[in-house]
């Protein structure tokens, strides 16, 4: 298990995020964004636009995941 915080994948604030891989940690990310953005959050929501981008276009996100992937790969374990 690891921890990256939104702040590390691009969000605005230092809520951790915990996963045994980097995707369920870019999923997490995801619903975090997705509950900011419902709870009317307007800090959160350029991370939001950002993240919608890459899941409509995965293959032009891909610096950014892999990007993710070594950050999440180079992190100690929790």
């Amino acid at each position: 298990m690891k921890t990256m915080t939104c702040t590390q994948l691009g969000g605005p604030c230092g809520l951790a995020h915990h996963g045994a891989t980097a995707d369920e940690i870019i999923n997490a990310q995801d619903q975090h964004l997705k509950d900011a953005e419902k709870a009317g959050d307007a800090t959160h929501q350029d991370a939001r636009d950002a993240m919608k981008g890459r899941w409509r276009h995965p293959r032009q996100s891909m610096g950014w995941y892999k990007g993710v992937k070594q950050t999440f790969a180079g992190l100690p374990e929790d």
